[in-house]
């Protein structure tokens, strides 16, 4: 098939899908066709039917979920018979890299489909060697693939399907693992296989911005099912759609946005700088100066303090190095920086789950170092990133309850905290409820309730954002700050810059155990040289404060002051 001379590598017509276990179809009448060599992003609310939609490109619908099907889908002018027909023509990258993964060294794993395909083992290696050294991964072909990193992970599986020469790829959620600028040179590596390898490239990701760092040809927004918007990414940024649909928008445009730019004007709103206008300049300025000085006040009463905290696992190499850290009670902190920075291993260590070589913790005036985990639940409460991990009983009620009933609670108080917990966690109308009937956001509420009822004065999240829509990500980041306003002290352990702009009051930036800065988020992000270091990604607020030629600090408070303020 073809249309105006381009051919078409994927072609749904008329397409509903239902699946076998489901009352209602997923997607209700897609009608869309992806020219071969476009590079498509694919965004939508979870729940909106993007991942079944992504299922149906790749083949897994209907070779692996099985369901009702209406209309039609071609790939590459055929109805692909079979997964591993349908596979040479669509290679996926996984969201969990690791379930892809089948050789017990880089390279045996890339020569899989090689293999199979009984390929003469020279020019096996061969082939093997060229596409290592295209992703840059020739020296790690020897290494076990768990071994690696998020960002290396990613390069073994883009190698493992581009050996096999496929035509079209898609990527599932490819940000979703990676810290900011892992995530940056991710959508460089797979804009540059898109354009040398003259590929088909579709995209599923919630991280807009992130995505647009390179250019795309559209942006295909689904939304309950059907496809609700489908343009360039300046008639996309243009219209009122990502907002209806609870798709965050890259900062700068909600900048501009907030000063008054009426954005219709321009061009094209996807390079900051056709948009730059003296106009547009003096409006930044005005609504930055309408807002200077404008904070809000933190008490300056010391809650934790970390005083030359050093760290190693088994005498191996030092992971934490004279860590130093005062936060005041009732603040939002966030703790940043690269994979592998420490900040995992630091919020054990406050928590108590791992012990220092050498340094004190003091909660509240008093040393803790000694404290066992079971004291210091009842000071500092532990959420980790995965729901799952942490959940060990049925009901809602039994798990909030495990706590109190560990340390020996009378029964009848034990019931009165735990519905206190849960109304202020609005889940007591799910007291009795199987966990495994929950939402993922309701387990995450469950998580955290199950460390309230102990009453702690501080919770340290662990990636509470990871993974969600913006609408997910206001319900969980409302209800902790929610929690905030009740007078908790709460440290997150994020990769993600718009919750340190959004709703932290201080940040803390870690590099290879050690912490490097510690500021306001705007602080942290003007800081060009921090950034770098700890794998951070300078945000489209910086940029667009630059090439107005506006400080960048100033930019990003009254953005933060407007955001919070919900303006």
């Amino acid at each position: 098939m073809e249309l105006n001379n381009e051919k078409i590598a994927i072609n749904f017509e008329d397409f509903t899908f239902q699946y076998e276990s489901q009352s209602e179809p997923t997607l209700y009448n897609i009608s869309l066709k992806i020219r071969e060599g476009e590079k498509v992003l694919i965004v939508g609310p979870s729940g909106s039917g993007k991942s079944t939609l992504g299922h149906c490109i790749n083949g897994l619908v209907p070779h692996f979920y099985r369901g009702k099907i209406t209309g039609k889908i071609e790939i590459y002018n055929k109805h692909r018979k079979d997964i591993f027909e349908h596979s040479r023509y669509v290679g996926t990258v996984l969201q969990d890299s690791d379930a892809q993964f089948v050789g017990l060294s880089v390279a045996e794993d890339i020569a899989f489909s090689l293999e199979n395909d009984c390929i003469e083992v020279g020019c096996m290696k061969n082939r093997v060697r060229d596409i290592a050294q295209f992703v840059k991964i020739e020296d790690l072909l020897e290494m076990k693939p768990h071994d690696l990193s998020g960002g290396q992970k990613q390069k073994v599986s883009l190698a493992g399907i581009m050996v096999e020469d496929t035509k079209t790829v898609l990527y599932d959620e490819p940000l979703a693992n990676l810290d900011p600028l892992s995530g940056k040179y991710a959508i460089k590596l797979i804009d540059d296989l898109h354009r040398e390898k003259n590929l088909t490239t579709i995209i599923i990701e919630h991280r807009l911005e992130d995505v647009l760092y390179r250019n795309v040809d559209r942006i295909i927004i689904i939304d309950k099912g059907s496809i609700v918007a489908d343009g360039t990414p300046d008639e996309i940024l243009k219209s009122t759609v990502l907002e209806k649909v609870k798709i965050r928008e890259p900062l700068y445009i909600s900048a501009l946005k907030y000063s008054g730019a009426d954005l219709k004007r321009f061009d094209n709103v996807t390079d900051i700088s056709n948009i730059l206008s003296e106009e547009t300049r003096m409006n930044l300025q005005n609504w930055i100066d309408s807002y200077n000085g404008k904070k809000q006040e933190i008490s300056q009463k010391e809650i934790l303090k970390l005083e030359n905290i050093d760290f190693s696992y088994d005498d191996r190499k030092q992971v934490l190095k004279n860590v130093n850290m005062s936060i005041k009670e009732g603040q939002m902190v966030s703790i940043v920086g690269s994979n592998g920075a420490g900040k995992s291993t630091l919020s054990k260590v406050i928590a108590g789950f791992e012990k220092q070589d050498r340094g004190n913790i003091y909660y509240d005036g008093k040393d803790i170092s000694s404290e066992s985990i079971t004291e210091r639940a009842e000071k500092i409460g532990f959420v980790l990133q995965n729901p799952n991990s942490m959940i060990s009983k049925i009901t809602v009620f039994e798990e909030v309850s495990l706590g109190l009933q560990l340390r020996g609670y009378p029964s009848e108080k034990i019931e009165s905290k735990v519905f206190e917990i849960l109304e202020v966690c609005k889940l007591k109308p799910f007291r009795n409820w199987p966990i495994k009937a929950l939402s993922y956001g309701q387990k995450k509420r469950v998580t955290i309730a199950s460390v309230l009822v102990l009453d702690p004065k501080i919770i340290i999240v662990d990636e509470p954002t990871a993974g969600q829509d913006l609408y997910h990500y206001r319900e969980i980041m409302e209800f902790l700050k929610n929690l905030n306003s009740r007078g908790i002290t709460i440290l997150f352990i994020t990769h993600d810059m718009h919750l340190m702009l959004e709703y932290t009051h201080k940040a803390f930036v870690f590099n290879s155990g050690e912490k490097i800065k510690e500021g306001t988020p705007s602080e942290v992000l003007s800081d060009r040289e921090v950034l770098e270091k700890a794998s951070l990604k300078e945000t489209s607020l910086q940029i667009l404060a630059e090439k107005a030629g506006i400080n960048a600090e100033d930019l990003i408070n009254t953005f933060v002051y407007c955001e919070k303020a919900g303006e």
